[in-house]
């Protein structure tokens, strides 16, 4: 196995091996959670595929025992191959977001790319909803309906508490403390942190706990708060549907995926004045530098405002 003139990783090795490194997992994640276009998705699948390849041709048979050292080799393999700067970024950025897919689902402990840094990488900015746009979305369901309400309740949550959308969907009555308007939420690592619930988002939640869940427990409902139509608990795809007609109905044309709820959560927190280190808290980041991104987006929401309406700008 090696790297051919065009700069390909061939390999005769399928099947069991490269089934260890979680691909097709990858690919959903890309699809249901981050929401991404089929040709972004395709040019990700491209470089994390070779990249794959080329961990298997070093003789590391799982991603759990891919090393920094192993990442570093490979990106300069890749400069000494004549990507442009540009290419190796592109690269990277796929790189990095199957590890920290890795990490986050607990398949490996660690994200080897953490403290990797690739000159003349550009940041990418998530797609974030203004505030007119959140609330727009939020109140769009039919809360004339039984689902309605379950849907408003739901996304009320989320842009409540910035919660992952594995965390949106399993969470569970008793981690609802009304009493002290918190949520106990369970994240990466099985961490767990406590976020405000808000007044609206409290009150939606109460009434689609008195009002319409009782009609859709069965058996196997346990305490899964938020249940769907067969009374089990849903899916990120049955999630994904859901904010997708959502979007539709309120006309936004921001690209929305389910993370962008949470992206919306932190960017408004920031811009209403909130420390970057309790936002780091309440979205159960490990790292700051992971919160920092926000940063950005506000540096990039000043920018804007002040084009829109400095008269000198």
């Amino acid at each position: 196995m090696g790297m051919n003139v065009d700069g390909n990783l061939t390999s005769e090795k399928k099947g069991g091996e490269t089934s260890a490194f979680s691909v097709t997992a990858f690919v959903t994640y890309l699809d249901v959670e981050e929401g991404d276009s089929p040709n972004t998705i395709e040019g990700y699948m491209h470089d994390v595929n070779r990249y794959i390849a080329y961990i298997l041709s070093c003789g590391t048979s799982s991603p759990e025992k891919i090393t920094k050292e192993l990442v570093v080799d490979y990106i300069e393999r890749l400069g000494e191959m004549g990507l442009s700067p540009g290419s190796i970024s592109r690269n990277f950025s796929a790189i990095r977001s199957y590890h920290r897919f890795l990490a986050r689902e607990g398949i490996t402990a660690l994200d080897p790319t953490e403290t990797v840094e690739v000159a003349n990488r550009k940041r990418h900015l998530p797609d974030v909803l203004s505030i007119e746009e959140a609330i727009r979305l939020i109140e769009a369901p039919d809360t004339s309906t039984a689902l309605g309400i379950r849907d408003r309740a739901m996304l009320e949550f989320a842009y409540a508490t910035g919660t992952r959308v594995t965390e949106l969907i399993t969470m569970t009555i008793q981690n609802v403390l009304f009493k002290e308007n918190i949520v106990r939420i369970t994240g990466k690592g099985s961490k767990q942190r406590m976020v405000p619930l808000g007044s609206t988002a409290r009150e939606k939640v109460k009434h689609y706990l008195s009002d319409v869940r009782p009609g859709l427990v069965k058996a196997r409902s346990k305490d899964i708060l938020f249940l769907n139509v067969r009374g089990g608990q849903m899916s990120r795809m049955g999630f994904w549907k859901l904010l997708r007609k959502y979007v539709i109905m309120a006309g936004i044309t921001t690209h929305t995926s389910p993370h962008t709820l949470r992206h919306s959560f932190a960017t408004h927190l920031l811009e209403g004045g909130a420390d970057i280190r309790v936002i780091q808290e309440l979205l159960g980041h490990a790292n700051i530098a992971t919160t920092e991104i926000y940063t950005h987006i506000d540096r990039e929401y000043l920018k804007e405002v002040h084009r829109t309406y400095h008269p000198r700008a």
